[in-house]
């Protein structure tokens, strides 16, 4: 079985357009939550978003020409721009690389083709078309492998690398762009959550996402797109590549149990977890530090730390646990390409990032929820969850190179 190593990142986020800055951001305790400005809220419960400001669109400019960006979303261009700087990232030369063996594979719950983006009538066929992501990707690059979408909800783009790594595991790719966008800011996005009780109704932008905490009352939207470029070791170390670090491990399974609900005492987690160790071939007290789903829910919190009590024991007190949802907020089908990078970052830098707005602790959530302040902390190996409604879990493994 072919080696699976991260070669290229990029990030578009509500703290920051490029890596360098999201990262920067996230350990420095940036909250990207705001009132929210794209839509009127009157008529809505929750007010807050972690909404990306237009600044983005340079970023997005760096990579893509004119005529294609005005054919996107601008949720679709948040991805553009992300894609772009992992592939620049990555170095990879498309006039020596054979590219008919690089795949594309997104995670796309839905490109927000409503409000605002219908006031310009203008390539409405393509605006709406969930796989235009990838196929501009591929396009624009000719890398000429599988080049698809997928929808899981909120575990999206971390379904999507799973499935990358798997490709290039089995030698149908060298090489595979794995990314996610996020919904944008929208009347019915906000609606929607806000019907099924899932949003915070808080309307202080400092406390409106408390994950792990006794008063969290849901989480808050979040806009953006991310993307991890993985590769076979032997075509890394081929081209000269930077690794960043093996990604050695991946799960995808279904609760087959709720839409929105998840699993009783988190056991649907506790397995997605060990499924994702057990292809790593790592033991659990190898782990150092946990990304979270952490979505500031009732249910989610709960269960998610039953499960890491679960399958880590009494090791999992000595592992700190995030989530970033609090600083970036809840980025649904960029969800699980964002936090693969912040686990990825940890690794590189020896730093984990906080969880933010960490106030009133939960006497029954007693882990090390790595509370306001990022931690200086050794990170050989590094998880990240991402578990969506519909049950779709999956469970993302990265190691030290």
């Amino acid at each position: 079985m072919k080696k699976v190593v991260v070669t290229g990142i990029g990030a578009v986020t509500a703290i920051g357009n490029n890596v360098n800055d999201y990262w920067e951001g996230l350990i420095s305790g940036k909250c990207g939550m705001k009132t929210i400005s794209r839509i009127p809220v009157e008529e809505h419960d929750t007010t807050v978003a972690a909404e990306v400001d237009a600044s983005f669109e340079a970023e997005a400019s760096k990579y893509w020409k004119k005529r294609q960006l005005n054919a996107t979303t601008s949720i679709t261009r948040m991805g553009l721009a992300a894609a772009g700087e992992a592939i620049e990232d990555c170095g990879i030369d498309t006039e020596s690389y054979d590219l008919s063996r690089v795949g594309v594979v997104c995670g796309v719950i839905d490109n927000s083709y409503e409000d605002a983006e219908t006031e310009k009538p203008l390539n409405i066929t393509l605006k709406k078309m969930p796989n235009e992501f990838p196929a501009l990707i591929s396009i624009k690059y000719g890398f000429g492998g599988p080049a698809f979408n997928l929808s899981t909800a909120c575990a999206s783009s971390a379904y999507a690398m799973a499935l990358g790594k798997q490709f290039i595991e089995t030698g149908m790719c060298d090489m595979v762009v794995c990314g996610g966008i996020s919904n944008l800011v929208t009347h019915l996005v906000i609606k929607g959550f806000n019907q099924l009780l899932a949003m915070s109704v808080n309307p202080d932008p400092e406390t409106a996402a408390r994950p792990f905490t006794k008063n969290r009352d849901g989480f808050i939207m979040g806009e953006g797109g991310g993307c991890v470029v993985i590769e076979s070791e032997e075509s890394a170390k081929k081209r000269g590549a930077k690794i960043y670090c093996e990604f050695s491990g991946a799960s995808m399974c279904s609760e087959a149990y709720n839409l929105t609900a998840p699993q009783t005492d988190g056991v649907g987690m506790a397995r997605s977890m060990r499924m994702a160790l057990e292809n790593a071939g790592i033991a659990p007290e190898s782990v150092d530090y946990i990304n979270a789903h952490g979505t500031s829910t009732g249910l989610n919190d709960l269960y998610e730390t039953m499960a890491i009590k679960e399958v880590f024991g009494a090791k999992a007190y000595d592992i700190p646990v995030s989530s970033i949802k609090a600083a970036i907020g809840h980025t649904l089908s960029a969800g699980g390409a964002l936090e693969a990078i912040a686990c990825i970052k940890s690794i590189e830098t020896g730093i984990v990032p906080p969880t933010l707005h960490y106030d009133v602790p939960d006497p029954e959530l007693d882990l090390n929820y790595v509370p306001n302040t990022a931690q200086k902390h050794n990170v050989g190996v590094a998880i990240s969850n991402s578990f969506g409604f519909g049950g779709h879990n999956g469970t993302l493994v990265f190691k030290k190179y």
